[in-house]
């Protein structure tokens, strides 16, 4: 069986909107192998909504563009373009449209809903449509939210102003080799069974193939990106998505002349260590016993 998928935005068919005005276009499921995620594209309508219900799986997005308002037990959020959040398992929450043209997310779900126990999601009573509040990265009482700007992404700009302004240092930038990574979802911010995180190369940015012990997905943003997925190349494009689940053997590049940047799950949390098996590690060990023998 295939441990791998691609998904092109030009390919991709587009789903009818609900009686609620809202769709969803799954991209990973069930249906494709995976385990532990469910990644999709979700989109609402300005009058649209998402009535109140639960799941028995961890939820989180992040806000493509538009804006929507999520209500939950404490209180109404206003999400604006480059939100992202934390839904626990098992807490009521409700969708509904804002602003003039509606929102779109990316969310992922772990454990992967499945569909012979109607998608482990429970209807429950409406949740009071309160009057929304703007996330406040720096409040305590929305620590389940933050926000990301693609500047965050650029190591010289990282300064005590700009960490100020963020929920914690959980929101420090890693920089290796041409390639920058922000967390945004993890074990800090509550998560258990998923993290969610961005990642941009520089033009030469480049990591060598390896696997994983958990399913990662890529949610291609800007620029080109060359995929190696179990041996075979993709290009991926603004739109695009790329699947590994545990085991696929993988790599990337920047095919372009600008930065790469792409919105990243992985699911279930990796371990503490042992995170990576880079191919190149156990071809150099195979050479040397070879080159004894």
């Amino acid at each position: 069986m295939t441990n791998h998928l691609v998904r092109h935005a030009a390919g991709l068919p587009e789903p009818p909107y609900d009686g609620h005005g809202h769709r969803r276009r799954t991209l990973v499921g069930e249906e494709d192998g995976s385990v532990h995620t469910g990644f999709g594209v979700c989109e609402l309508l300005p009058d649209g909504r998402v009535p109140a219900h639960v799941h028995s799986y961890e939820e989180t997005f992040h806000l493509l563009d538009g804006a929507v308002i999520l209500d939950l037990p404490d209180g109404s959020y206003l999400l604006e373009a480059g939100d992202y959040g934390l839904l626990p398992t098992g807490v009521p929450h409700a969708w509904r449209g804002a602003g003039d043209t509606g929102g779109r997310w990316a969310d992922m779900l772990a454990p992967v809903p499945r569909a012979r126990y109607g998608h482990d999601t429970q209807a429950v009573p409406d949740l009071p449509a309160r009057e929304p509040a703007r996330v406040d990265v720096r409040d305590p009482r929305t620590r389940l939210f933050g926000h990301f700007e693609p500047g965050q992404m650029d190591p010289g700009k990282q300064s005590q102003d700009l960490l100020a302004a963020t929920a914690s240092m959980r929101t420090a930038l890693l920089v290796y080799s041409g390639i920058t990574v922000k967390m945004m979802i993890d074990g800090d911010l509550g998560a258990v069974a998923s993290t969610m995180f961005m990642v941009q190369y520089a033009s030469d940015g480049v990591i060598g193939t390896h696997d994983h012990p958990f399913e990662e997905t890529y949610l291609i943003l800007e620029g080109v990106a060359e995929a190696t997925l179990d041996g075979e190349r993709y290009r991926l494009e603004p739109g695009d998505l790329a699947w590994a689940g545990a085991g696929c053997v993988h790599g990337f590049g920047n095919a372009g002349q600008g930065p790469l940047r792409w919105l990243e799950t992985q699911a279930p949390q990796p371990p503490s260590r042992h995170s990576y098996r880079f191919t190149r590690d156990w071809d150099y060990l195979r050479a040397a016993l070879e080159e004894k023998s």
